[in-house]
């Protein structure tokens, strides 16, 4: 029987947990620095072990997880090498934190110790967070980036590893620390401070137009969702990988200035070449909706019903999905339309459930509906 350590009980640890014990015998010890996660843990039979501390729980385990932010790992890591915690012969230690090269820096000196680390990032998410939320099928699908350290890469480590993760079913690649950060850098924390950015010019156009925000309840909304993300966990972010966003910063104000150009030419086919561009690469990535697997972002799945303006729409939409027993995340009324029908939009937790809801919704009414 393996025996895994999962430090930290949020929403990843938590999920983890409930993952691992779904196809195979597995004792987790499990800690939190909340006791009052750690026992609920406990009584709902995620962990069979409550660790006093960390490092009781990392020296009792064949594997060991930090599944905690990247700060409290990087310390925990120092801790270890100060305390000279020992570590069990032949233990994987690893980690779910969603920036890497700080990660295996602060592993470094473990690894010349001669324990195996390999660092870990299973890109899933929730819209909810804490114990409360674990779901056992969280990652599958989700792409789970591992990053060995490049010096020491043990193979044969690796395919334990995944021997022992492959019941989350996620789906593995494997690259460096520095090609995680550069590429989550583009399609998940680049995109962030954009998000924000926007929201920000759209609070400062507000204070001379009020009205404005009333039109962001549609597409704006949607196209800045991600700036709602805990601000104090995208502060950690931002900072950890902060040479690869300036990076991209600097390469994002040479397009704005080029773009600036083209509307400034004022010529008609070289704003339609730029957009025309634009949809087409756009339109050619993987689309979820045609099942391909979970990216870097975490998302909602939406879909977009067109309902008539008369008392009981909403309600008839609900009870089907109700009575199909279809989970949803979110419910809203977008507004800013022109015509008779208004847009109810459903937010799903997967693409499983969006699809399902559209089938079954277009069995039992004649409402269009659209994913975008």
């Amino acid at each position: 029987m393996t025996t895994v350590a999962i430090i930290g009980l949020g929403l990843i640890g938590s999920s983890l947990s409930l993952a691992l014990q779904r196809e195979q015998r597995v004792m987790i010890i499990g800690f939190d620095r909340s006791y009052k996660t750690t026992d609920e843990a406990y009584r709902r039979s995620m962990i069979d072990v409550i660790a006093p501390n960390a490092r009781y729980a990392a020296e009792r385990a064949d594997v060991v997880i930090f599944a905690t932010p990247v700060n409290t790992t990087v310390r925990l890591l120092e801790e270890a090498i100060e305390q000279e915690w020992t570590f069990r012969e032949g233990a994987i230690v690893t980690d779910t934190g969603s920036t890497k090269v700080p990660i295996m820096k602060a592993a470094q000196p473990l690894i010349e110790r001669g324990v195996t680390f390999i660092g870990g990032h299973p890109m899933a998410g929730s819209h909810k967070s804490g114990i409360q939320a674990a779901q056992e099928l969280l990652f599958e699908n989700a792409y789970y980036i591992l990053t060995p350290d490049e010096a020491t890469k043990d193979e044969r480590a690796l395919e334990t590893l995944r021997d022992v993760l492959s019941p989350t079913k996620g789906k593995y690649v494997v690259l460096s620390a520095e090609e995680h950060d550069r590429m989550t850098a583009v399609v998940s924390h680049f995109p962030h401070v954009i998000a924000s950015s926007l929201v920000d010019q759209l609070a400062f156009e507000e204070e001379e137009q009020p009205f404005v925000a009333k039109l962001a309840a549609g597409g704006f909304r949607d196209l800045t969702r991600i700036a709602s993300a805990d601000p104090v966990m995208w502060r950690d972010v931002t900072l950890q990988n902060r040479d690869e966003l300036l990076r991209l910063f600097d390469r994002w104000h040479r397009k704005m200035d080029e773009v600036y150009e083209i509307i400034k030419r004022n010529d008609p086919e070289e704003v339609l070449s730029f957009f025309k561009e634009a949809k087409q690469y756009r339109d050619d990535l993987p689309s979820t909706y045609k099942g391909a697997t979970q990216g870097a972002l975490y998302m909602t799945f939406d879909l977009h019903i067109d309902i008539p303006d008369h008392p009981g729409s909403i309600a008839e939409v609900t009870q089907i999905l109700a009575d199909e027993r279809i989970s949803l995340t979110n419910i809203r009324i977008v507004e800013t339309r022109t015509d008779v029908y208004g847009i109810l939009v459903i937010s799903f937790q997967k693409a499983e459930d969006r699809k399902r809801a559209r089938d079954i919704l277009e069995e039992r009414t004649d409402y269009s509906m659209h994913i975008i």
